[in-house]
């Protein structure tokens, strides 16, 4: 993916694998609305968070209003939050998801692009304008909807864009061998 130019972000960097307890921890806090358990996981969010690099803002992966009502909060935004008080960076809510999507699981990298594409755009610009912009996910997979979201980012100013994650799904892992 990278190797390929085919993200909008420059750098990526998550706290562990999307395994084991990790995983568990990451479906009880998203699926079973185990909201407290951000409190357990911002920490780990922080101690992933490359420590030569500034930050000027942070920006949580944004839900379409459907999902968020249908889950009642969004993930990234309390994991940034919990972050921005360890960190002292600000959060901003500077991505809007415009149109509603299919979920990314068992999609091909190719339908994960096309998928997303279109999906986001730039809300408070001000806030990101010519800033290095830290962008949290729970889980990054292909990369698809954070390169999205870096791409739009970068378009409304951002002179940098960095991806900091839970876990990063490795598919390899999954592919039959030939």
């Amino acid at each position: 993916m990278c190797r390929n130019g085919l993200t909008g972000f420059d750098a990526a960097f998550a706290y562990g694998e999307y395994e084991g307890a990790l995983r568990k921890l990451i479906h009880e806090f998203k699926y079973s609305r185990v909201t407290p358990l951000a409190g357990k996981l911002g920490p780990l969010l922080s101690r992933a968070l490359p420590r030569e690099q500034s930050f000027d803002v942070i920006v949580p992966m944004p839900l379409h209003w459907r999902k968020r009502l249908e889950r009642g909060f969004n993930q990234s935004e309390l994991l940034a939050r919990v972050l921005s008080r360890r960190t002292g960076i600000p959060v901003a809510n500077a991505l809007r998801r415009r149109k509603g999507t299919v979920p990314q699981a068992g999609l091909t990298r190719s339908q994960r692009r096309t998928n997303v594409a279109g999906a986001f755009e730039a809300d408070q610009r001000e806030r990101i304008d010519g800033r290095h912009v830290l962008l949290i996910d729970d889980v990054l997979t292909t990369g698809a909807t954070a390169s999205a979201c870096a791409s739009v980012l970068k378009r409304a100013g951002a002179r940098r864009v960095t991806v900091l994650t839970l876990a990063r799904a490795d598919r390899r892992k999954s592919l039959p061998r030939a």
